[in-house]
Order: C-alpha cells, then sequence, then structure tokens
C-alpha cells in the first residue's frame, strides 16, 4: 500500500513537473483604450452594423420644399405673437392670445383655457397629432 501510495505521489510529481504555465498579458482590443490602431475599421463597420438608425430620418428636415419652410416660418411667426400676447410684450389689444378659446391657423389648433391658478395654452399639431401644454 506504501507503495502504491509512493508511486502515484512519484508520477504526480513528475507530471507536475514538466507541466509549464505562462504569464497571461491583457492587450485592449479598442484603440482609444490603448490597443492596435488596426482595430478602428472593424470595430467601426460592427457599430454601423448594430446601429438601429436610419441616417435618412435624420436628413429628411434639411430637403424641405419652399412650401413648407413657408408654413413653417408662418408657424413660427403665429408662436411668437402668442407669447408676446400671453406675457403682455405686445399691446394686449385683440389678436391671439389675449382671450381664451381655440384657434385653428394652419396645422396648429392653440386652446386658450382660464383657470383658477392661471393660463393653460394647449397646442396641437393637427398634421402629427404631438401636443404641447403649456401652464401659465
Amino acid at each position: 500500500m506504501k507503495t502504491l501510495s509512493f508511486l502515484i505521489l512519484f508520477t504526480l510529481f513528475s507530471i507536475g513537473n514538466q507541466l509549464y504555465g505562462q504569464q497571461l498579458n491583457y492587450e485592449p482590443v479598442n484603440p482609444n483604450f490603448g490597443g492596435s490602431y488596426l482595430n478602428y475599421s472593424w470595430l467601426l463597420s460592427s457599430a454601423n452594423a448594430q446601429n438601429p438608425f436610419d441616417d435618412q430620418d435624420m436628413s429628411s428636415g434639411l430637403d424641405n420644399s419652399p412650401l413648407s419652410n413657408f408654413e413653417d416660418s408662418i408657424k413660427r411667426q403665429i408662436l411668437n405673437q402668442l407669447t408676446r400676447g400671453m406675457f403682455g410684450n405686445g399691446t394686449g389689444e385683440g389678436g391671439i392670445g389675449t382671450e381664451p378659446g381655440t384657434y385653428e391657423i394652419g396645422g396648429l389648433v392653440i386652446t386658450i383655457d382660464e383657470t383658477r391658478t392661471g393660463s393653460i395654452l394647449t397646442i396641437i399639431d393637427s398634421q402629427t397629432g404631438e401636443y404641447t401644454e403649456i401652464i401659465l
């Protein structure tokens, strides 16, 4: 029995003598963190392949027709007049923003309601359905 345990122990030590290990070295992949600059194109193409957003959605706002630009300009002017009337920078006589009610101008539906605590201004874009509510 002693010879068997000695033989097993001798075998384990002799096998352990023949095994060699190596030191593990970490090298980052991303060039921003010290990795190889050759990985840049691979990382960029991988990120673009995983990107769920389309560039067409971003550039569609830049290619507006002159009629669309004119409509946006009119909307901005109406909202500017409305804010001047609400905050008292204008004359305050007549026009939009001085009396409660509903106004339909172009693609905007503007509703002004008076409450006990102040005024509620609701602006709805009838084309997209987006709305903004301002409590004064």
